[in-house]
């Protein structure tokens, strides 16, 4: 059985109701490019001959326009981030960007069932590795540079942008514990994979610093053993709710990115690197916040853990953490959301918040943009 990786980033009790999102009147940064999987993924794989792709109804029921390949019933977390900031338009896949200024806001580069590794998923058929999305972000760098009309131009307002990276989850889901497809559960235990990973993750951060990223969020791995897929394919453990073995091995990769997190923040002055605890927010009993319904998913599913197309989901979908059997309902979306632009607990990212993280990159370029008229 097919597997499309993904997990959900579920909530604590959480001051935020559901149903209810402020956004800001004020856009708080010129643009917002977003690298990612399937939590992410707007319709980067439509066009992809691969069956991680889901623009068809019941996705997208919440949506204005209907399905649009965004893997939830409604807003993803990334959209609902953009509102926060104050964007009156959520990012467009690059997949639908040409030359036009809409680049200059930003571009969502995210793709369903992809990975850090490149052959992480390929089992589903075609995606956009993390690699490769990056390759895709030097196309529009090299845009921005036409639109604007110099390179120079377009590295500085690159340096104002926001850039969210969440990758990870399917080197797990769609690599490391499929052994019958890939050979990395055999070739390394999970404290060796979690190195590997990083290695090329990092490389990746530095080619984003290289193209001008100067303030980004890097998410962590949630806890992939409670999805209504790994607890149905792999059972939960003995005393738990969840299959333990799974989410014991993405924490070793979670560990090495708070350790990246520290080691890009003291190489690079100019920069700002923030973690999200995407883990932590997993935790805590969802009926807090106001969640009936959190072992199966509200659409009935296909043999991978899709949608059936064209079949009637619940109707309550505010009482469900899981849209299918990987992806969070738009309900839960408004909750992680919520909890990564403005911490509920202090453990909910690291060193900071995505409101304080853009916040004082603002208070810098002020100081900086003072201190030039100062000089002059």
């Amino acid at each position: 059985m097919g597997i499309i990786g993904l997990l959900v980033m579920v909530m604590m009790p959480c001051v935020f109701m559901a149903s209810e999102i402020g956004v800001n009147a004020n856009q708080q940064v010129p643009c917002f490019f977003i690298f990612g999987d399937s939590l992410a993924d707007n319709g980067n794989n439509n066009q992809l001959l691969t069956l991680a792709k889901v623009n068809y109804k019941p996705y997208g029921i919440d949506l204005p326009n209907g399905p649009t390949g965004r893997f939830s019933n409604g807003r993803t977390t990334v959209d609902i981030i953009a509102e926060l900031l104050g964007f009156d338009k959520h990012i467009p896949a690059f997949a639908t960007l040409n030359n036009s200024s809409n680049l200059l806001s930003g571009a969502n580069y995210a793709s369903g069932a992809a990975g850090i590794l490149r052959q992480t998923g390929k089992h589903m058929g075609d995606n956009i590795s993390l690699r490769r999305q990056v390759k895709n972000h030097r196309i529009t760098v090299s845009r921005i540079g036409d639109i604007l009309g110099s390179k120079r131009l377009a590295k500085e307002r690159l340096n104002k942008c926001l850039y969210w990276v969440g990758m990870g989850n399917n080197d797990y889901i769609n690599n490391y514990f499929m052994p019958w497809i890939y050979s990395s559960g055999n070739l390394y235990n999970p404290d060796q994979y979690a190195d590997l990973l990083i290695q090329k993750y990092h490389r990746q951060i530095l080619e984003l610093y290289n193209y001008g990223a100067r303030m980004v969020t890097l998410v962590g791995l949630g806890q992939i053993g409670c999805t209504p897929n790994s607890i149905s394919v792999y059972g939960a453990s003995e005393g738990s709710d969840c299959v333990d073995y799974m989410n014991n091995a993405v924490q070793f990769f979670n560990k090495k990115l708070i350790t990246l997190v520290d080691q890009l923040n003291s190489y690079f002055v100019d920069a700002k690197f923030i973690y999200i605890n995407s883990y932590g927010l997993g935790s805590g009993d969802p009926t807090i916040a106001g969640f009936k319904v959190w072992n199966v998913g509200c659409c009935v599913v296909n043999d991978i853990g899709q949608c059936e197309a064209l079949e009637s989901p619940c109707k309550n979908r505010t009482e469900y953490v899981f849209w299918d059997s990987f992806h969070p309902t738009e309900a839960s979306n408004l909750i992680t959301a919520n909890r990564i632009y403005k911490a509920y607990d202090p453990s909910d990212s690291y060193p900071m918040d995505l409101s304080n993280l853009v916040q004082s990159f603002g208070l810098k370029a002020e100081a900086t943009a003072m201190a030039e008229v100062t000089s002059m």
